[in-house]
């Protein structure tokens, strides 16, 4: 166990948060609907949206940390003067599919917010759910390239990064 503090500490307290609040509106339901037979509306509109926090900001996380998964098997089989190449090609892909989530993601905000759509369980605009896709794919992509800097300077197994297994 490694004594240094871990990395990505704003994604890893957003999931944390978005998964404790999850366990508690789901708890909370079980709660009312064995006591009264009826269920809160609510509950699957929130934890959808908090679902999809949890996973964008712990693969922020795990991106930091080189904990991603990905195709592993080259890197173990490639001659080690080819991998330079290898995490720039990685790290490029992974930019590719997050910026285009996240420019898309912003315009369908965007949308969201000029057409005033709700959503449908509580009316609540639905910009305001959308909106993290596009933030949160940025943070992602912003610790994809801290990772590839790590790994650049010789620190390619980060904390708890062992991928020997």
């Amino acid at each position: 166990m490694s004594s240094r503090p871990p990395k990505a500490r704003p994604e890893r307290f957003l999931a944390a948060l978005a998964l404790t609040i999850i366990c508690l509106i789901s708890l909370g339901n079980v709660v009312v609907r064995y006591a009264t037979d009826a269920s809160f509306a609510f509950t699957e509109e929130f934890s959808v949206f908090l679902l999809v926090i949890v996973t964008f900001a712990g693969a922020a996380a795990a991106a930091r940390e080189n904990q991603h998964i990905r195709i592993e098997l080259l890197e173990h089989h490639v001659p080690r003067a080819m991998l330079p190449l290898l995490y720039i090609l990685q790290w490029a892909a992974g930019l590719a599919v997050l910026g285009g989530a996240a420019w898309y993601g912003t315009i369908f905000a965007m949308e969201e917010y000029q057409w005033e759509s709700l959503s449908p369980g509580l009316g609540l605009p639905n910009w305001i759910y959308v909106s993290w896709l596009p933030l949160l794919s940025v943070a992602i992509m912003i610790r994809l390239t801290q990772n590839l800097i790590d790994r650049f300077k010789g620190h390619s197994h980060a904390v708890g990064a062992s991928h020997d297994s």
